[in-house]
C-alpha cells in the first residue's frame, strides 16, 4: 500500500469518526445537558455559590418613581361633575435594598432573610422639590376613618362633627414629601387616644424607609432547581389570611428578586408581593435584548385582575359579594387596616373602560403603564424590570357623613409608582461571559461535526486527485497499433542496408 493510499484511508477514518461522534452528541444533547446540570448546581442560594452575594446585595441600581394625580376641580366634583386630574411627576428616589439576618436552615435547603429598603431623593431625575410642591388629592385618613365606621350611624355622626370642627374634608392639599413619608393628620390625632391601633401619622410610604416587610424563608434550589428563590413562608406563615379562598391565600413564586434558570416560554411565573397582599402571575410576551443579552419578557395577562365573571378563580379576592370590583381592580382593605384602598395598574391599564372614562385625565398606555420582567432564559437573571402599580381610593356614599351624599361610587386615583431596574455594565459583562461559555460548551458537538465536514471535504479532494493520478498513469502505459509502412521505416532506421538485421550461418557447398 502506497503512502498516498494510507493518507486517504486515515483521513476517511478520522472523518467518519468525527461525524459519527459529533452527530451522536448533537442528537443526544450530551454537552448541553452537562452544561444545564452545572447551572442547576451553581445557581443556588447557599454560601459560596455564584449568585449568593449578588442576591444578598443586588448591584444594579433600582429607581422608584412616584407620579401623583392633582385634582383641579374639587368643588365641581363634590357637586356631581366628573373629576379632572393632571399627572405630576416623577419624583425619583434611588432605592437601596439588601438582605439582612441571612441564615441557612434545614440543611441548606432553605434560607431566611429580611429585605431592607432605603430611599434617597434624586433631584436631577425629578420634576421638582417634594418638600415644596403641593398636591391636591383624596384625604385618605378621613376616608379610612369613615369606612371604619360604616354601619355605625351614631359613631359616624360624632366623627362627622369632629371632621367639621377640625376642617378635615374629603380632599386635602399636602406637599409631596408629606404625602409620601408622613404627616400628622388632625382627625387621626383625635381618634388615636381612643383606639390604640390608630396612628396619628399618615403617609403612603410611612415607615417604609430603612425598613423591611418581615421575614421571608426561601427555597435555595438545591433539591430542585425549579424551586430556586421560591418563597416558603412570610412572617412565619405559609398561607395568607386576607382573602376568602385557599387558592387566593396561597403564597406562590419568588419575591421578585430571583427566578430559576432554564426558563421556558410556555411556563407561567409567579411573584408574591406583600404590597399587593397576594401573588400574581406573568406569562411570556416576546423576545427582547438588553445590553446584548437575550431575554424573555414576561407580563401580567388581563386575567390576573379580571372580574370573577371573566375569571372565576379571582372570586376569592372579593372581600364580600358586595365588595367585588370589576376587571382591572383589587381592593386591598384587608391588609390596609380597613382603609378603602384599591390597587390597579397605572391609568387603569387593563381595567374596564368605565373606570378610565370616569376620570378626566386618564390615558392608559401599554408602553408606559405595563408591568414587566425581562429575564435571561439560561440563568433566570433579571436584566430589566419595571413594577408599576397605582393607589386608588374607593369613594362612595357613607351613612352618617352628609358630605358624601352627593357622591356616586368612584375609584379615585391618588398616585402610581414605577419601580425599575436595568442590569449594570459590570454585571452584564459577567453574564455575557457566562453565556458565551455556556454556548461554546453546549455547541461543542457542532464544532466536532464541523471538523468532520472539513475532513470529509479533504477526503473527497484526495479521492478525486488519486483517481485523476491513476487515470493519467494508465494513459502513459497503454498500447497503440501501427501500420506496416511505419514498421518498415523503423527497420530502415535500424539497418541502412535492408532495414532489418538477420543472423545467418555461412552457406556450405555439399559437394565441396
Amino acid at each position: 500500500m502506497t503512502r498516498r493510499s494510507c493518507a486517504i484511508y486515515a483521513v476517511g477514518i478520522i472523518c467518519a469518526a468525527l461525524l459519527v461522534v459529533g452527530i451522536g452528541l448533537v442528537v443526544g444533547q450530551v454537552f448541553r445537558n452537562l452544561m444545564h446540570e452545572r447551572l442547576k448546581k451553581e445557581i443556588v442560594l447557599v454560601e459560596g455559590s455564584r449568585v449568593f452575594e449578588s442576591w444578598k446585595t443586588p448591584p444594579p441600581p433600582v429607581y422608584m418613581e412616584f407620579f401623583f394625580f392633582n385634582v383641579t376641580n374639587v368643588e365641581e366634583f363634590l357637586q356631581g361633575e366628573k373629576p379632572v386630574v393632571n399627572q405630576v411627576g416623577p419624583y425619583t428616589y434611588r432605592e437601596y435594598r439588601y438582605k439582612t439576618n441571612v441564615s441557612m436552615v434545614e440543611n441548606n435547603t432553605r434560607v431566611s432573610a429580611y429585605t431592607t429598603k432605603s430611599f434617597v431623593f434624586l433631584r436631577d431625575k425629578s420634576v421638582g422639590d417634594p418638600t415644596v410642591d403641593n398636591i391636591t388629592t383624596v384625604n385618605i385618613p378621613s376616608w379610612a376613618v369613615m369606612n371604619k365606621l360604616k354601619g355605625s350611624f351614631w359613631k359616624a355622626s360624632l366623627v362627622s362633627m369632629w371632621m367639621t370642627s377640625l376642617g378635615s374634608g374629603l380632599f386635602t392639599t399636602r406637599s409631596v414629601d408629606e404625602l409620601l413619608w408622613g404627616y400628622e393628620d388632625p382627625l387621626l390625632a383625635r381618634v388615636a387616644p381612643t383606639n390604640p391601633e390608630v396612628e396619628k401619622i399618615f403617609g403612603l410610604m410611612y415607615k417604609k424607609n430603612n425598613s423591611n416587610n418581615g421575614e421571608f424563608v426561601y427555597h435555595t434550589g438545591q433539591q430542585n432547581y425549579m424551586d430556586y428563590g421560591r418563597v416558603e413562608t412570610w412572617k412565619g406563615e405559609s398561607k395568607l389570611s386576607f382573602w376568602t379562598s385557599d387558592q387566593s391565600n396561597t403564597i406562590n413564586g419568588s419575591d421578585g428578586s430571583a427566578f430559576h434558570p432554564l426558563l421556558k416560554k410556555d411556563e407561567r411565573i409567579y411573584v408574591f408581593s406583600p404590597d399587593l397582599c397576594r401573588s400574581i402571575y406573568m406569562e411570556f410576551e416576546k423576545d427582547v435584548e438588553v445590553k446584548g443579552i437575550p431575554a424573555y419578557r414576561f407580563t401580567p395577562p388581563p386575567s390576573v385582575l379580571a372580574s370573577k365573571e371573566e375569571n372565576p378563580a379571582n372570586e376569592g379576592f372579593c372581600i364580600s359579594p358586595k365588595e367585588c370590583l370589576g376587571t382591572g381592580l383589587l381592593k386591598v382593605s384587608p391588609c390596609r387596616k380597613g382603609a378603602p384602598v384599591v390597587t390597579s395598574f397605572p391609568h387603569f391599564h387593563l381595567a374596564d373602560s368605565k373606570y378610565v372614562s370616569a376620570i378626566e385625565g386618564m390615558s392608559p398606555q401599554r408602553e408606559h403603564h405595563q408591568t414587566f420582567l425581562d429575564l435571561n432564559p439560561t440563568t433566570g437573571v433579571i436584566v430589566r424590570a419595571s413594577k408599576r402599580a397605582q393607589v386608588n381610593i374607593l369613594m362612595e356614599r357613607i351613612s352618617g357623613f352628609p358630605k358624601t351624599r352627593t357622591l356616586n361610587e368612584t375609584v379615585f386615583p391618588v398616585m402610581f409608582l414605577n419601580e425599575s431596574v436595568t442590569i449594570d455594565d459590570v454585571s452584564a459583562a459577567r453574564l455575557q461571559k457566562l453565556l458565551l461559555i455556556s454556548t461554546l460548551v453546549s455547541n461543542f458537538p457542532l464544532i466536532i461535526v464541523g471538523l468532520g465536514a472539513i475532513m470529509l471535504a479533504v477526503f473527497i479532494i484526495l479521492l478525486y486527485r488519486a483517481h485523476k493520478h491513476k487515470t493519467t498513469a494508465e494513459e502513459d502505459t497503454s498500447y497503440y497499433p501501427v501500420s506496416d509502412n511505419d514498421k518498415e521505416k523503423e527497420m530502415e532506421k535500424d539497418d541502412p542496408q535492408n532495414g532489418t538485421y538477420i543472423g545467418l550461418t555461412p552457406k556450405v557447398d555439399p559437394q565441396a
